[in-house]
């Protein structure tokens, strides 16, 4: 039975392509992600802990994998609830929200999001970095890259769409630390909405990057879910989190917390003391899945999809324990003397590898090849100093962490001397 929910309109590609397949649009475009070399190198970047460090806890990889189940969870509750919208052949397609799901993170750099903080650093002279922009980038001119030629992997409108988090550009922002895309992609933008112009009320910034489809914005819930939830129970297993230090926090944050959170904070503890904390958790995404409802609007683009005729609605007590959970991550995990060293070694190894190849390959090109031929290639082939850094930029995050690593002592410890992993 075909679905209703989708059109022409949601399927055509960001160039024209007669390809017949057994598949629907957003299954091929699924299929491509995870057979891309930039999803399995999210097997050996920092979700919170370096990858190696310990043999339980989360990688991007596995992060993003919980995030899809979770995704197309949320879709076949939606599907089967009661006074829903959809019904058989109506309905959010669950391949595409797994898409968006398993996409969601592509872009990020090695070392977690202090090394997004130290690539933006670094970029702001040539336009800036942002994990989601370049999550955008790669599916649209990196992915499967031959020769010269740089094509990403030609996604539908709607398989685009549902990863853009974010839609306003870096320059119409005032210095922004995040939550951007490049400026160049603007195009994307054009393509996403066929040209039609944006209403003025959706003006940059937390207007325009709120204004999401349906898919984009399940599977930001389903991220909020993964992240918030299995980052505490990670961190309690490596002893980052413990009940001294949750009774010491909470006594600290005891006058801004609501009976919600104070109540769940009471259940943690109880949790950690049974030793079922992996469990109970556990449970609460088949909770939070279910804390989730669809609202009806009236959008500029209605005429031409139904992707933004809907919008997701969360329980209110749930976003509350998505606040507190995070809160716990940030002062109990994040501040952490363990991760700050961890962050201020990725960052001296990410200004050291940038620098050096910003003298040889941005501000000048010299002969001398740090670089493997293809990536070396592209940039003595380009000419604008802000591509050339873009280029340089696209190297270093896509490297996994220990990648990172070993180019870091390849270049700067005289006792290393690895050859064989260049490419």
């Amino acid at each position: 039975m075909k679905n209703t929910f989708y059109t022409n309109y949601d399927f055509e590609r960001l160039r024209e392509s007669n390809r017949d397949d057994y598949r629907s649009p957003f299954q091929i475009d699924r299929d491509r992600i995870i057979h891309s070399s930039e999803f399995r190198r999210l097997q050996g970047k920092t979700q919170v802990f370096l990858p190696g460090q310990f043999d339980y806890y989360r990688t991007r990889l596995t992060h993003s994998i919980e995030v899809s189940q979770i995704g197309r969870s949320i879709c076949t509750y939606l599907m089967n609830k009661e006074n829903t919208p959809f019904r058989d052949d109506y309905f959010v397609d669950p391949d595409l929200v797994e898409l968006s799901c398993l996409a969601h993170d592509l872009g990020h750099p090695p070392f977690g999001h202090a090394g997004e903080r130290t690539l933006h650093k670094l970029m702001k002279p040539y336009g800036g970095f942002e994990g989601n922009a370049q999550t955008l980038r790669l599916i649209t001119e990196i992915f499967y890259r031959s020769g010269d030629e740089r094509r990403g992997m030609n996604p539908a409108r709607a398989s685009l769409d549902s990863v853009l988090k974010y839609k306003s550009l870096y320059s119409q922002l005032d210095n922004p630390p995040n939550h951007f895309i490049y400026d160049y992609q603007s195009k994307f933008i054009e393509f996403v909405f066929n040209g039609v112009k944006l209403p003025v009320e959706l003006y940059p910034g937390e207007k325009l990057n709120g204004f999401k489809s349906i898919e984009c914005q399940i599977m930001d819930w389903a991220d909020d879910t993964a992240y918030a939830i299995n980052d505490l129970v990670d961190s309690i297993s490596g002893g980052f989190i413990t009940i001294a230090k949750l009774l010491h926090w909470k006594e600290e944050n005891k006058n801004n917390l609501t009976d919600i959170q104070s109540e769940q904070l009471e259940n943690i503890i109880k949790w950690i003391q049974k030793g079922n904390y992996k469990a109970k958790f556990g449970s609460q995404i088949g909770e939070f899945i279910l804390a989730t409802n669809i609202g009806k609007r009236k959008t500029f683009i209605d005429e031409k999809t139904n992707r933004y005729k809907y919008f997701i609605e969360i329980n209110e007590a749930y976003e509350e324990r998505v606040k507190l959970y995070k809160s716990l991550s940030v002062s109990l995990v994040f501040q952490s003397p363990q991760i700050h060293q961890m962050e201020f070694k990725g960052d001296q190894m990410l200004s050291k590898l940038f620098k050096v190849f910003e003298e040889n390959y941005i501000t000048q090109l010299k002969p001398t090849k740090l670089l493997p031929d293809f990536t070396d290639h592209l940039i003595r082939e380009e000419k604008d100093f802000n591509v050339r850094a873009r280029l340089v930029c696209d190297y270093l995050s896509g490297m996994t962490d220990s990648f990172a690593m070993r180019t870091y002592k390849r270049l700067f410890d005289p006792n290393f001397s690895s050859v064989i992993d260049f490419v």
